[in-house]
């Protein structure tokens, strides 16, 4: 009986979840769609999606000690409560300077808007942290798994409605009524947290945070008394240095093949991949073993990065999107449960947001990086002499540079799997989980 009470009240929380997932995503990808048609600039959507990496692996740890610190409904509050103002602050900004300004490269009112945009996009962060530790708290040990799944499906949920709302919403309504739907969207969101009930009678504290509001050492110290951590950690930050790549380029080859408008639909029917995942996750859980399972779908994955680009078909795109889809819930789920069980509850925040930091600051190194070598070296050169070269590869095409890079990428990809498959931690953080009792 108690068992589904606290399920009930999970289910509750997801839907709390689901709206606030949707305002964040829905902004956010109006964002990058609008910035992109109003400056022809892949360098601008890569800066744009750098920097909000940067400000989640800055926030990351700072979230985490936080989470650790407070109840978690209380976190959620915070997190809504900030979100709902920086975009109203958005709403003033647009109104003041207007659109057209917004919309100049070198004007700093574009910088200042998107800033404070990425702010209430990032605090976002703050609830999933905090998501991560009620299902702990919330959610049977043998259930876990198939809550993971949950999570990944209503993320996929998310995406799907984000996806079509926000292109259709920068196709049809513009830049300011898109502000006002968010706003809207983001008040929803905070007064339905208010009847969500988080099943926490108590903190469980960690007596070395006491006065502490970023607890870096003792992040580090908990990572390092489980064997093996260290090194699952740094193979999710490698896994987001190649990802930094898809990050930057994949918008920017789209709207290539598509208007705006199609774009979003197209990125709405690839999410019901995350759906499907997400929901056979929760339906068969991950197997013994949730690690040989990422890792598994890890070499999925890259060879659909090898092949999803190979030639310049809408098609074939969206049908490699989409099978990318289906997989990502399976690995987060994978690595979510597999940390859940072998890190003690009072420490899961520093833990979970020391790892988003990190994973966090990988991908703006690559799209920082990537974003300029693609404008001004590998676009030019395919469309050049490059198309020649690489004609018996890649075909012909007005995007076969940022082809070229995914392909590249996804080797690498594969590469640093079949490592992680053959090294000793494998089998060290295997025998951790099975061998764990929280």
């Amino acid at each position: 009986m108690l068992v589904s009470v606290l399920m009930k009240h999970f289910y509750r929380l997801l839907i709390n979840t689901l709206i606030a997932n949707v305002t964040t995503s829905y902004l956010w990808f109006a964002l990058t769609f609008w910035l992109y048609i109003e400056t022809k600039s892949v360098l601008a959507t890569a800066v744009v999606g750098g920097l909000y990496m940067l400000l989640v692996a800055f926030c990351g740890l700072l979230f985490g000690t936080f989470v650790d610190k407070n109840y978690k409904k209380y976190v959620m509050m915070w997190s809504s409560a900030i979100s709902t103002t920086a975009y109203v602050l958005a709403g003033v900004v647009y109104l003041i300077v207007g659109e057209r300004q917004l919309a100049d490269l070198l004007s700093p009112w574009l910088w200042l808007f998107a800033a404070i945009i990425l702010i209430g996009a990032v605090v976002e962060n703050l609830r999933n942290i905090a998501l991560s530790t009620t299902v702990t708290i919330m959610v049977p040990k043998s259930q876990r798994d198939k809550a993971n799944g949950l999570i990944g499906s209503v993320s996929g949920v998310a995406f799907l409605v984000t996806s079509v709302l926000s292109g259709l919403s920068i196709g049809y309504l513009g830049l300011g009524w898109t502000l006002v739907v968010a706003i809207a969207l983001t008040v929803l969101a905070l007064l339905h947290l208010t009847t969500v009930t988080i099943s926490e009678e108590k903190i469980v504290h960690d007596p070395n945070l006491v006065g502490k509001h970023m607890d870096l050492k003792g992040a580090v110290k908990a990572i390092s008394e489980i064997p093996g951590l260290w090194k699952l950690m740094l193979f999710a930050v490698l896994n987001n240095l190649i990802g930094g790549v898809f990050m930057a380029l994949m918008d920017p080859y789209g709207l290539t093949l598509f208007s705006v408008q199609i774009w979003g639909i197209m990125l709405a029917i690839t999410s019901v991949g995350f759906i499907i995942g997400g929901l056979v996750v929760s339906k068969t859980g991950l197997g013994k073993s949730p690690l040989r399972t990422l890792l598994i779908v890890n070499i999925i994955t890259s060879f659909v990065g090898l092949f999803f680009t190979i030639r310049e078909l809408a098609w074939v795109y969206v049908l490699g999107i989409f099978l990318y889809m289906c997989f990502m819930p399976v690995a987060q789920a994978s690595e979510q449960v597999v940390m859940q069980r072998i890190v003690p509850l009072a420490k899961q925040g520093r833990v979970f947001g020391l790892k988003q930091s990190m994973e966090a600051a990988a991908a703006p190194i690559t799209a920082f990086i990537i974003g300029p070598v693609a404008q001004f070296m590998v676009i030019p050169y395919m469309r050049e002499r490059g198309e020649q070269d690489f004609k018996w590869l890649l075909g012909a095409g007005e995007m076969r540079g940022i082809a070229l890079i995914f392909i590249c990428a996804s080797l690498i990809m594969l590469t640093l799997t079949i490592i992680a498959f053959r090294s000793k931690a494998y089998g060290v953080i295997s025998k951790e989980y099975a061998e764990a009792k929280q």
